[in-house]
């Protein structure tokens, strides 16, 4: 795991500013930098390494290929690396690094080998011979990638602080714009989703992607090496006596790929079943204890550290807990900015970066569960996906949702999934109201500037049309939640320690598998969701140890906007700053606030949005 820097321009680079802005990456490569500047000076690679495999100094980046023709930086794994070997069988190997593996498999078969990779990655390879830049990023999009573009320069980074360095350093600040085209997105989602971000003219770079930029044209071109679409109920699987051996083998040999590290590995144990399956089998799989590690909070009924304790003991790992309690968040609150570089709403980032921090302790890489509940059916969501699309229910969401509107805060909350603008707009509707999130008419009456239209991230593409409504709910969350929220929150805490985070449930061949998965398979009455993972589970730990609600990994949001976070309400909701942005009609925030503090206690994760959005605002304009 590494960050990586790179530019191109039509003019010369400062190298100097380059280096620079590559070393704003420490934090994510605090054991080597390296720095490359082509012969004509108007392409840079920068790198910084955190040493995971092959710890020896001629693994270090950026790499040059056995023949001198091709410079190479990467961030991220690529698991099936020793396999891929056997493809290159004259090849006289430097290191047993994956990086070499990459590099010289696109020396000889160049980007038609981006698709062979299994792992997690971004990645940029420079031509010197026929001086054409290559950049590629992983299926998923578990590795985060960023670019700025205006036709002259390129300039690339792991994080967005790589482009904001460089423009200031070269005094282009004002090229840096607020994209006004995002804060609805925010504000609707959480999060803001590919290819958007806060600022014009820089983009996500787009996953399962990769792009040229002909250094003698300028000329830069997109290409989609892999499509989640085709594999998605394409041809599902029904069968349980199929599925589940070829389900159990692939999760034992993922883990097993994923443990490969020169440098020392433990889990992230939440006590949940994705977290608990990983940890299960890679204690099935070690030799020696796993390090596990989970947060719990001093509030009981966000505390489910107890839960990891037990499954900890029965597996017999090296287990660690953190109690978490509001003033190590509240010592946590200024660095959110400077970590994610852009609004994120997601609050359980800050049980995730404490957990990151304790991890770091003891270990350089971890394994997570994320994924499990995009590919397996592991929220809610997706059964008022199916509830939804009930003709009974389409002919009375109308007076059901007004009734529920007379009722306690329960049955108001979720009384507002009956009241979405159109059936077009379900994914994100959704989405938005299962979060608490403002739905399309809050925006309507919120915003001085309503002129967003949420058609595009609605709009699915999927081969199998008769799909379930709750697959293509979790097919959406899949190319959206997961990866511009998920994946980016574990991303950036895990990184701020310098710390690897791995996710075997999002291996390529487990994602390929359980896309084309029969709902049958993955929904069953006795089990609930994730059939086929509660199945391999319980063979490594008791079904019993799981008989209990699912809970998310969050900190106690609602109490602590009205006492210790209150502050934040006061210092960024105020009408002097919600005037001085013009983002929001200020007397809807004020009216928001009042039926706040009056009871609707649901309201508030609306209210952490605003404060994200206009701390950021104030901050960063």
């Amino acid at each position: 795991m590494c960050g990586i820097a790179g530019s191109y321009s039509k003019n010369k680079i400062d190298k100097q500013a380059m280096q620079k802005a590559t070393d704003t990456l420490l934090h994510r490569g605090p054991n080597a930098g390296g720095y490359y500047l082509d012969d004509t000076g108007k392409v840079f690679l920068g790198h910084r390494r955190l040493s995971i495999i092959d710890l020896s100094t001629t693994a270090n980046q950026p790499m040059y290929s056995s023949d001198g023709r091709f410079a190479m930086i990467y961030n991220g794994e690529v698991y099936n690396f020793n396999e891929l070997r056997t493809k290159l069988p004259e090849q006289l190997w430097k290191t047993h690094s994956d990086t070499e593996v990459i590099l010289e498999l696109f020396a000889k078969y160049g980007a038609e080998s981006f698709k062979w990779l299994n792992g997690m990655f971004a990645l940029a390879i420079y031509d010197q011979q026929n001086h054409k830049l290559f950049i590629c990023r992983d299926q998923v999009g578990i590795k985060p990638l960023f670019y700025y573009w205006d036709e002259t320069d390129l300039v690339f980074g792991s994080e967005l602080k790589v482009i904001k360095e460089l423009l200031k350093l070269e005094g282009k600040q004002a090229a840096l714009q607020i994209n006004r085209t995002a804060i609805p997105y925010f504000l609707h989602l959480g999060f803001i989703p590919e290819p958007l971000t806060i600022y014009q003219k820089v983009c996500k770079f787009p996953s399962a992607h990769y792009a040229t930029v002909d250094a003698s044209s300028g000329k830069m071109e997109f290409y989609k090496y892999w499509k989640a679409e085709e594999h998605f109920l394409t041809s599902p699987v029904t069968s349980e006596k199929e599925a589940l051996p070829k389900y159990k083998d692939l999760l034992f040999d993922v883990v097993q790929s994923q443990m490969i590290s020169d440098v020392p590995l433990g889990t992230f144990l939440s006590g949940g079943i994705d977290s608990s399956l990983v940890t299960s089998v890679a204690s099935k799989l070690s030799t020696q204890k796993v390090k596990t590690f989970s947060i719990g909070f001093q509030e009981n009924k966000y505390d489910e550290s107890p839960y990891a304790e037990a499954i900890a003991k029965h597996l017999q790992t090296d287990h660690q807990t953190f109690k978490v309690s509001v003033n190590d968040i509240l010592e946590l609150i200024p660095s959110l900015l400077d970590v994610y570089d852009e609004p994120f709403g997601d609050s359980s980032a800050y049980p995730t970066m404490l957990v990151s921090q304790l991890a770091h302790q003891k270990v350089t890489v971890t394994l997570s569960g994320d994924g499990g509940d995009e590919i397996f059916q592991g929220y809610g969501m997706y059964t008022w996906a199916k509830r939804l699309h009930n003709p009974f229910v389409k002919a009375l969401r109308k007076p059901a949702y007004l009734l529920t509107q007379m009722m306690g805060n329960r049955y108001k909350r979720g009384g507002a999934l009956f009241n979405y603008p159109s059936e077009k707009h379900l994914y994100t509707h959704i989405f938005s109201q299962e979060q608490y999130f403002f739905c399309e008419k809050e925006l309507k009456d919120l915003l001085v500037d309503t002129s967003f239209n949420f058609d595009e991230i609605n709009t699915l593409h999927v081969v199998n049309n008769n799909a379930e409504q709750a697959d293509l709910q979790a097919f959406w969350d899949f190319n959206n939640y997961l990866k511009d929220d998920l994946l980016v929150k574990v991303d950036r805490a895990s990184m701020k320690y310098s710390l690897e985070t791995r996710v075997p449930l999002l291996d390529i061949r487990i994602i390929e598998f359980g896309l084309n998965l029969d709902y049958n398979l993955k929904v069953q009455k006795e089990y609930g969701t994730k059939y086929l993972m509660k199945k391999v589970l319980y063979e490594l730990v008791p079904k019993e140890m799981f008989n209990r609600p699912k809970r998310g990994f969050a900190i106690p949001l609602k109490e602590w906007l009205q006492g210790p976070l209150k502050y934040m309400i006061t210092d960024y909701l105020n009408d002097t700053i919600v005037k001085e942005y013009r983002i929001v009609h200020p007397e809807k925030i004020s009216k928001l606030l009042a039926e706040f503090y009056a009871g609707k206690d649901y309201l508030y994760n609306r209210i952490w949005l605003l404060i994200i959005l206009h701390w950021w605002l104030k901050n960063n304009s």
